[in-house]
Formats: C-alpha cells, structure tokens, sequence
C-alpha cells in the first residue's frame, strides 16, 4: 500500500484533504454523542487546516495544551462571571477540538509515532484531572456560592474523571496486546446513535459548555454535580462490564 503523503500534494484543496480525511477516522464504538458528532467534524475541519499550514502532530498537540490550560487557569485565577464562562468554554472547547486533531492529522500524514502518542495521553491525562482541580481552587478562593460540602463535589469529579480515563486507555492496551477488536478499530456496522446519546453526560465536550454557566453559579453547579453523578454511575457500571471481558480474553 502507497504510504500517505506528509505534505500537500500540488493541486490539492481543501476539500481533497477533507475527503481524504473522512476515510481515514478511528471507530466511534461507546463514543458519545458530542465527540462522535461535533468534536470530530470539528477536528477534522482543524486537521486539513493544519495539513496545509504544514504543521506536525506535535504542533498541534501542542496548541491544544495551550488552549486547554489556558481555560484551566483562568478557572482558578478570575472570578466567575458570564464573561469568564464564555471564554473558558471557548479554550476548553477548542482544545478538545484540536485535540481530535492531531490524531487525524497523523493518520493524514500517513501514521502517528509512539512518542507523539505518549505526549497526546500525557496531556490529556493531566487536564482529566487538573480541570476540576482548578475549579476546586477558584471556588475556595472567590467563594460564588457559600463553603462547605459543594467543595467535595470537583474532588470526587475528579477521581471520576482520572480513573475512567485511566480504565478507558486501560482498556484498549489490554483489547490490543490480546489480539480483542479495539473501540479505535473501524468496523463494518454503524456504531449506536441511541448509546452515544445515552453516555453523553459523560462527553468531556459537554462538560466544556457548561462552564458557559459560571454566570450562575449555583445553577452552573447542579448541572456540574449532576454530570458527575451521571458519571459515576456509568463508571460503576462500566467497571462491572470491563471486568468481564477482560476475564474473556485469552492469557
């Protein structure tokens, strides 16, 4: 098979790398809502812009870092308003766009490498966490709403969040080393649209867009507490199911 170019072939568009593109995406089995539909379009947008501005994977990732934990540290370092909701859902959003990008953007340039990898997971491994980490830090300090328990809720978000980033990779390592299909193969059936609406209150991309509620404070946070039960609940559940397929594979 011919390897894919690394650079722009002459004549190519846009819309040629686009096309390109939309043959070349990861499977989107258990992938919610938002991430299947918007994130990726949006990634993909991103990663033909990227081809043709002649930018690495690397780069990419590394933009997206910039983005995120721009959006991070304004979550800890301003006060919330309508204005610092807005802009960090804009940086969190554009991230997590980006970071569908530099995946794309690899497979484009004709495979990614094992250290750009490792940077991808690292990054996001870090902002799984540091997210609402930050948000524990800038409720603590400009007190939006009266201290005490709701201070509990951004913690155990996060040890939600860690662990089933940390299952879901997991996870995949364990599909591939044991020859299992990974949820990153493409397969012949169309993955469920009724599963991917049903796991959206666990889609980090919905999580970006309700920090758009930090206006509202105590509105922002029941929409978060509840994202974060909805999420351990599908965690606890999915543990149970992890379990036993891996129990299924062979040794």
């Amino acid at each position: 098979m011919r390897p894919a170019p690394r650079r722009v072939a002459a004549g190519e568009t846009l819309r040629d790398t686009l096309g390109r593109l939309s043959t070349a995406q990861k499977g989107a089995a258990g992938a919610p809502a938002y991430s299947r539909f918007l994130n990726r379009r949006a990634g993909r947008l991103l990663a033909a812009l990227a081809f043709h501005a002649g930018l690495t994977p690397n780069a990419v990732t590394g933009i997206s870092a910039l983005c995120t934990f721009t959006g991070i540290a304004l979550l800890a370092l301003v006060a919330p308003s309508w204005g610092l909701g807005v802009a960090v859902a804009g940086c969190l959003a554009v991230g997590y766009a980006l970071d569908s990008a530099d995946g794309q953007l690899a497979r484009l340039r004709g495979g990614g490498s094992p250290a750009g990898e490792w940077l991808d997971h690292m990054v996001d491994a870090l902002k799984t966490s540091s997210l609402h980490l930050a948000l524990l830090v800038g409720l603590y300090r400009f007190q939006p709403v009266e201290r005490g328990p709701v201070l509990l809720v951004p913690l155990a978000f996060c040890v939600v969040a860690a662990v089933l980033f940390f299952g879901t990779m997991l996870n995949e390592a364990l599909r591939a080393q044991h020859g299992a299909t990974t949820r990153a193969q493409r397969t012949a059936g169309r993955p469920s649209v009724v599963r991917s609406l049903v796991v959206l209150p666990t889609d980090y991309g919905l999580l970006c867009w309700v920090f758009v509620l930090l206006g509202a404070p105590v509105v922002f946070l029941w929409v978060y507490a509840g994202l974060a039960v909805l999420t351990a609940g599908y965690l606890a559940l999915a543990a149970l199911s992890w379990f036993r397929e891996m129990g299924r594979l062979p040794r």
